[in-house]
């Protein structure tokens, strides 16, 4: 029995970069042999164990052969008689298909230490057509190493476009591919995942709607890419960063997009305020009657989070210069509270009419103020 620390940790110690998850592969070993030594099976497709201390994944080392179509279409063969050699095979990039042993001695048949240098993400063998997940995969390894300078390798970029076209996409499950679109969100530069994908086709084939938002308003993706890079003292949240594809689309486009990609309800939560906020009045103008009218307009008062998200979005994007004023001025008017009139003896409609009119004073003074 052998043991190899394989893939991303791997790959990443080769960057110098932090290694979070560390993967291993087991040569020569049976489930049997691997449940003796305390390993916990956990794997369903195919063995996959934890070890019994560390808790991390020790998968035997397997070969796979396609038999059906999309990503879920391989028949998994794992015996003590596969290889190092074949195991590394059959993974996706080349950067990704090196091991090494417990001495630290490195393994790279397939020349991924070569491609690190070059900065090239390059599949490892033509085994990567037959696995249409490996598009978004490689899309994402692109955002995610963009700014140490990595590119797609013209041949796997080919090797892409003709998994695009070949309805191989379509296989994919959507928890699936939001997986992968999550994991995008949260790199340095996002925006190469959707460029990447819509250069070989993929973005037309997954989510029309996006395809065209990203051809009417490409600045979109710029928006993206400063929202991922902002100082560590903001925070734009994976939501936040996801409303921004929809910069410049019209109202309905929430609804589009959620129809073609999995959208967790804060997402979509987020895509709708920004659609709803991006041409309010009191963007441009801090005018009290305006202010008012958005606030009710996205529900401010219940929503606040969410509305003060959203009016970040609005200052990142330079739609306004007024984001700090409008989320005070909507805390000031919260203030003014219901309950409070309720106390003083006010009923019925009279409260919601009373409500308003004195939290439209307080705006109409704020907005005094600021003329000022």
């Amino acid at each position: 029995m052998q043991v190899y620390l394989v893939g991303g940790a791997v790959r990443d110690e080769l960057l110098c970069l932090p290694v979070k998850d560390r993967d291993w592969v087991v040569v020569g070993a049976t489930p049997k042999q691997m449940a003796q030594q305390g390993f916990r099976p956990v794997g369903k497709d195919f063995p996959v164990f934890l070890h019994p201390k560390t808790h991390e994944e020790y998968a035997l080392a397997r070969t796979e052969r396609k038999q059906g179509r999309g990503y879920k279409g391989f028949k998994v063969i794992a015996s003590p008689e596969v290889t190092l050699e074949e195991d590394l095979l059959r993974r996706d990039l080349t950067v990704n298909a090196m091991a090494k042993d417990a001495a630290g001695k490195l393994y790279d048949p397939y020349n991924g230490q070569q491609d690190l240098n070059n900065k090239l993400l390059r599949a490892v063998s033509e085994a990567f057509s037959e696995d249409p997940l490996r598009v978004l995969r490689t899309a994402r390894f692109a955002a995610r190493f963009a700014h140490l300078g990595f590119s797609v390798e013209a041949g796997t970029l080919t090797k892409m476009q003709q998994l695009s076209s070949s309805g191989e996409l379509s296989f994919l499950t959507a928890e699936r591919v939001w997986v992968e679109v999550e994991k995008a969100l949260a790199t340095q530069t996002p925006s190469v995942f959707f460029k990447v994908l819509a250069s070989v086709g993929a973005v037309e084939k997954l989510w029309p709607p996006l395809a065209k938002q990203l051809q009417e308003n490409p600045a979109c993706l710029a928006w993206l890419d400063k929202a991922a890079t902002q100082p560590a003292k903001i925070t734009i949240s994976l939501p936040q960063r996801l409303a921004l594809l929809g910069w410049g689309a019209a109202a309905e486009f929430a609804g589009q997009l959620a129809s073609c990609l999995m959208l967790p309800k804060d997402y979509l939560k987020h895509l709708n305020a920004l659609l709803a906020i991006q041409n309010q009045p009191a963007l441009e103008n801090l005018q009290a009657e305006a202010a008012l009218a958005m606030f009710d307009a996205l529900d401010a008062w219940r929503q606040v989070e969410l509305f003060n998200a959203v009016i970040d979005l609005t200052g990142l994007t330079q739609a306004t210069v007024h984001a700090t004023e409008l989320k005070n001025w909507l805390e000031a008017a919260r203030a003014i509270k219901a309950a409070d009139l309720v106390a003083q003896g006010i009923k019925g409609p009279q409260v919601g009419t009373e409500l308003r009119k004195l939290r439209l004073e307080k705006l109409t003074g704020l907005a005094l103020t600021n003329l000022a």
